[in-house]
């Protein structure tokens, strides 16, 4: 399984990124999330999808950034609006078989090498 993350970058407090998620296709059964991570701190869970589509968010990111996802080009997408400073972080892109359980970290099997957000104040 291969998932490579894209579309980071520095944006102004305020604006908007759109990060994509290119996996190997698995076309089961399967959740696929997006976390972040800051150096010297835990790594968060902030959304995942379901096979469906049906997406969730932890409270940190509800209202701001929307999940999506197009099987036809093997792409998970994070859309991120209003970011802040505090959305300043690595970004990763992660899989687990089965349906949806969590954001935790130890539920996903897989993950991408992350891309960076900047976020100026």
């Amino acid at each position: 399984v291969q998932l490579v993350e894209s579309g980071g970058g520095s944006v102004q407090s305020g604006g908007s990124l759109r990060l994509s998620c290119l996996h190997s296709g698995y076309s089961g059964n399967r959740c696929r999330a997006w976390f972040r991570q800051v150096p010297g701190k835990e790594r968060e869970g902030i959304a995942m999808i379901d096979t469906d589509g049906n997406a969730k968010y932890a409270n940190s990111v509800n209202g701001r950034f929307g999940t999506s996802q197009d099987n036809e080009k093997n792409t998970v997408y994070l859309q991120m609006n209003n970011l802040k400073p505090e959305d300043t972080a690595m970004y990763y892109c992660a899989e687990a078989r089965g349906r949806c359980r969590g954001l935790q970290e130890y539920l996903y099997s897989y993950w991408g090498q992350g891309t960076q957000v900047t976020v100026a104040s």
